[in-house]
């Protein structure tokens, strides 16, 4: 296993320079630290944040030298080196990245690549092992490629994005600045539309004539794809991240700064509103709109569009198999207990015809 080892090259950071970069408040010694690391793990040398506050006598116990913790937790923490902010999760995230910067692009182009004469790569760009670019593609500045990566024709890349190893972008797809995809994505794969013909009783396959178009910041997870449209662009707009091992159809629509876990799926020509969250295995149908701001809890299966936004789930909460097995028998008599009530609320009203009593009244 890795270790968060310290080098030659790890930076190092005074507490009062991290509150300079990033705000806070600092309480307590204006000491060194060299390196970002959990409560448990913590020495002498290194700085770890508290986020929940069940965890506080874990901070209390912990070696580090510096603590990133909310104004309440820090009144449990007396006479330790604290920075204070309002929130210490997107702090030590921010601490994270001074400590392991973005790389910037190492300008070259490697021997073994295949570049078309009509392809525009500036000069600071850096082109990996055994990577093709088609004709007429356009590479922004500062772009690393990275080795076996095959972007075909007719693409726009836009300033400083970072495609790993591996990657495919069909051809006229078109990336904004700092979009990042990670190995193994697909980008702009033939969408699944298909025309059933009947004389000849076999699948049509529809031409696929759109594209895919990334904004500004999207990031792609690994083994990821995103589908090209069949007549207008499939669009991801800017800040949206996308997990690892994701489906998403032709002529999606997802918002600026949606989040997407892991293994969820997107039928085609759905829309997904801004700033919305979808859980992992979420599988979501096609021709829905889902809007801004909504929680789509994880393995949700979610058939119909929905109108307001909020916290949807469609999936049991975990419990014993013993358990399961007796709610499961109850699920499959639903519809005739529900005929049953019905009956009894028929009678019910009969003997008291002043109050109507009904299972379909809500509270």
């Amino acid at each position: 296993m890795r270790s968060n080892r310290i080098d030659m090259n790890t930076p190092k950071f005074k507490a009062s320079e991290l509150v300079h970069r990033l705000g806070g408040t600092l309480m307590g010694s204006d000491v060194t630290v060299q390196r970002l690391t959990s409560l448990e793990k913590a020495t002498g040398s290194d700085i770890s944040f508290l986020s929940n506050p069940r965890l506080r006598q874990q901070a209390a116990d912990s070696q580090a030298a510096v603590l990133i913790v909310t104004e309440n937790s820090a009144k449990s923490l007396p006479g330790r080196t604290l920075i204070v902010t309002e929130d210490p999760y997107l702090y030590f995230a921010k601490v994270a990245r001074l400590f392991h910067p973005i790389k910037t692009a190492q300008a070259g182009i490697h021997p073994t690549a295949v570049i078309a004469a009509s392809a525009s790569v500036p000069a600071d760009c850096e082109i990996g092992a055994h990577v093709v670019i088609g004709e007429n593609t356009v590479i922004g500045a500062g772009c690393r490629i990275l080795a076996g990566t095959v972007i075909e024709e007719d693409c726009v890349l836009g300033d400083h994005c970072l495609i790993h190893a591996n990657v495919t972008i069909y051809h006229g797809c078109h990336l904004g600045h700092r979009v990042e995809l990670h190995s193994g994505s697909v980008i702009g794969a033939d969408g699944f539309g298909l025309a059933w013909d009947k004389k000849h009783n076999e699948w049509f396959k529809i031409a696929q004539v759109g594209a895919v178009t990334l904004g500004d910041d999207v990031e792609i997870g690994a083994n990821t794809t995103v589908d090209r449209g069949a007549i207008e662009d499939t669009i991801v707009d800017k800040g949206a991240k996308i997990d690892n091992q994701i489906m998403i159809g032709h002529n999606d629509k997802i918002g600026a700064h949606v989040a997407i876990a892991g293994c969820a799926g997107i039928a085609g020509s759905t829309e997904i509103g801004a700033y919305s969250i979808i859980g992992g295995a979420a599988m979501i149908g096609g021709h829905l709109t889902i809007p801004p701001k909504t929680m789509i809890g994880a393995a949700t299966s979610v058939s119909h569009s929905i109108k307001e936004s909020g916290h949807y789930a469609s999936i049991f909460p975990l419990q014993t198999h013993k358990d399961w097995v007796k709610n499961a028998v109850h699920i499959r008599h639903l519809h005739e207990m529900s005929q049953k009530i019905k009956l009894l609320e028929q009678q019910l009203n009969q003997l008291n015809p002043t109050e109507t009593i009904s299972s379909d009244k809500q509270d």
